[in-house]
């Protein structure tokens, strides 16, 4: 992974607070360019990150966390992280105080989001709190706060192996999602069988090679929407024989068609 991250990570981003957070409850936005990332730091405070276009992906110890606008993920205070994105993505970074965290998850991570969450989020990406807040935008940061602390945990979207047979093949259809070679194919690459990967995708991912696939081609679509290209030619490119199967596969999986989402996120 770390190498992976040398290679699509090129312009470095400082994080913003070093030693104390200007407020309880801070929200700061920031739009990223393609193959950016956070260096690897810690924080006394609590962090949660969401995505209001693209993926920022974070790499804590040994989890991959990777969600797309439907998710968040929950850094918990001091834990050692670094973020990065595959693609320009524009993001949101809520920084809670260590005091106000005791309702928090303890343990980093993803967090699925109702659509009360995410009108929040947007709201406060419209107009951002400015210091010193006033009370009307302290009261709304608490209630984002709140609500965050209830939503439902969900392990990473797309999560990763490291598991010496698994992890060659997941990496080579992240480098090539439109790979057509089936898991058999795949499998013999790495001198294995399918059953064994088979086995382990089960053990390390939770869910099956089909929907970890299709889940990574959901990531690169979302990509490609939002940077202007058709529903055809993103069908193409993934390796869809034609378009309503690419329009099927992505609606089974977040629920909207193509152009439902790109109009719905204003893509």
């Amino acid at each position: 992974m770390d190498t992976m991250k040398a290679d699509i990570a090129h312009h470095v981003q400082v994080p913003p607070f070093s030693y104390e957070l200007p407020a309880p409850v801070f929200f700061r936005t920031a739009c990223m360019p393609a193959h950016a990332t956070y260096p690897r730091h810690s924080h006394a405070w609590g962090e949660f990150v969401y995505s209001f276009s693209g993926v920022m992906e974070i790499e804590i110890a040994n989890h991959h966390y990777l969600a797309p606008p439907q998710y968040g993920i929950w850094l918990p205070p001091d834990v050692e992280h670094m973020g990065f994105n595959r693609h320009e993505a524009c993001h949101c970074s809520v920084y809670v105080a260590p005091q106000l965290c005791a309702l928090m998850p303890r343990q980093h991570c993803a967090l699925t989001l109702s659509p009360l969450i995410r009108s929040l989020l947007e709201a406060l990406r419209a107009e951002p709190p400015g210091l010193p807040q006033t009370e009307e935008q302290q009261r709304l940061l608490q209630v984002l706060v709140d609500r965050l602390a209830r939503a439902p945990h969900a392990g990473s979207y797309l999560p990763g192996s490291s598991d010496p047979l698994l992890g060659p093949v997941l990496r080579a259809l992240e480098a090539d999602p439109a790979d057509p070679r089936s898991l058999p194919e795949l499998a013999r690459s790495v001198n294995t069988t399918e059953r064994t990967l088979v086995r382990r995708c089960q053990r390390d991912l939770g869910m099956s090679f089909a929907e970890w696939r299709q889940r990574l081609k959901v990531v690169e679509a979302l990509a490609k929407l939002e940077q202007g290209h058709t529903v055809e030619a993103i069908g193409l490119d993934l390796g869809y024989s034609s378009a309503s199967a690419f329009i099927s596969m992505f609606r089974r999986m977040t629920g909207a068609t193509p152009d439902e989402y790109r109009k719905d996120h204003a893509l």
